[in-house]
């Protein structure tokens, strides 16, 4: 049986995360106690399901430190288990709080006093799903659309379950570092394409702008560099069991050297490892 963990910050996008897999074929439950984690789907293994999502979250707080030990009960009895946290800046969530007026779960709750500002229940609701984010793959989601998250997570289901997946992932510096990295790199010393007239308005995708930088030994010499220290690392993290690594390469505009990267280093990896490409400026366009 395979089975997909949905967890996250309120707000981060878990229902979308969920109609994505639906969509791709998965039995979706929202918010199941982890009580009733084993035995659900050993109910939904004797109905010849195979495919199972269910979302967790801060609505089950009291009981969420169960989860690591019930996924790891449920790996012994063969399943295959992801876990996928969504999550996203604070002054993000609270901007999506306050668009949709949405009370945070949290306030329903033992905190409903009123003391506590949305900042800090969005703070204790960090902390509260701490361990659930070390054991998971995170995806930030405070710069891409709902069409972006949901092809993110159709992607990474359908990479190879046996084995640690990389995720290289452009970004624009002067919209914040994605909080999901594992890794980060700052490559904004390269020459710039953006300064030649006919390169300004191409994507590190476009030939003229591949050829620029092929010429530039910098980018040759970063290039070389992030490989070997992934190539050193990387056995290292898979021996450590770990099922995804994000490794985040970002320039000033997200267009031009942060996204030439990505597709080399992607390349570099990709017959070696299962690998995705993202580029969070440009997909969001």
């Amino acid at each position: 049986m395979e089975i997909v963990l949905i967890t996250g910050m309120s707000g981060s996008g878990k229902s979308i995360a969920l109609r994505a897999l639906e969509d791709a074929g998965y039995y979706c439950v929202d918010n199941l106690p982890p009580e009733l984690l084993v035995s659900f789907v050993a109910l939904e293994h004797t109905h010849d399901g195979n495919r199972l999502a269910i979302a967790m979250d801060v609505r089950s707080a009291t009981s969420l430190p169960l989860v690591p030990a019930k996924l790891e009960e449920l790996r012994s009895h063969g399943c295959t288990v992801r876990s996928i946290f969504l999550d996203a800046t604070t002054g993000t969530l609270v901007r999506r709080f306050s668009e949709t007026r949405r009370q945070h779960p949290l306030f329903h709750g033992e905190h409903s006093e009123g003391r506590l500002a949305l900042v800090q229940v969005i703070e204790l609701e960090r902390e509260l799903l701490a361990e659930l984010r070390d054991q998971a793959h995170v995806i930030d989601t405070s710069n891409i659309r709902a069409s972006q998250l949901q092809g993110y997570i159709k992607e990474l289901i359908g990479t190879d379950k046996g084995q640690l997946s990389l995720v290289f992932q452009s970004f624009a510096f002067k919209r914040g570092i994605p909080v999901d990295a594992d890794f980060v790199f700052d490559v904004r010393m390269l020459p710039n394409p953006h300064y030649e007239a006919d390169l300004r308005d191409l994507t590190g995708l476009d030939a003229p702008v591949i050829g620029f930088l092929d010429q530039q030994p910098e980018a040759a010499l970063m290039h070389s560099h992030i490989k070997d220290f992934l190539t050193h690392w990387l056995p290292v993290l898979a021996g450590n069991h770990r099922s995804y690594v994000t490794v985040a390469i970002g320039c000033t505009g997200g267009q031009h050297r942060s996204v030439y990267l990505v597709e080399q280093l992607a390349g570099s990896f990709s017959h070696q490892w299962p690998t995705l490409r993202r580029h969070r400026e440009l997909d969001g366009r």
